[in-house]
């Protein structure tokens, strides 16, 4: 059997982080949510379950957490590169990374459940 593609997928990373241009954003953390889809081989890992031979999910997660909340970010789509740059980093394996990220109660009048951005980086 030929492989395609493998995902690794996190789903509904909660995090509170100061973002937006906003002054009350620019004041207090907000709750924000990322999803991620790490593009890379696992074959060998699957054919050794061995953790080392793929990327480390809860080492993703801790970064993630880490630059959203030291970030200050003004928009979303710095934060959103920026994390997807900082991921492709970690591991030379990978071949892409899409980054996903939502403001869960933006201020903003209108009715509308999250505002977010989304980002896909390329290993060159």
């Amino acid at each position: 059997m030929k492989r395609v593609s493998d995902v690794i997928e996190l789903r509904e990373l909660r995090c509170n982080a100061v973002v937006g241009v906003l002054d009350e954003e620019r004041v207090h953390a907000q709750p924000l949510a990322f999803d991620i889809d790490i593009v890379r081989p696992f074959a060998e890992a699957v054919a050794n379950d061995n953790l080392h031979a793929t990327t480390n999910y809860a080492t993703v997660l801790t970064l993630v957490t880490r630059i959203a909340v030291a970030g200050g970010f003004v928009l979303l789509e710095t934060l959103a590169s920026r994390v997807a740059q900082e991921i492709l980093a970690l591991d030379s394996a990978i071949t892409s990374v899409t980054v996903a990220v939502r403001k869960l109660h933006p201020p903003v009048l209108e009715d509308v459940a999250t505002v977010g951005v989304r980002c896909t980086v390329l290993r060159s």
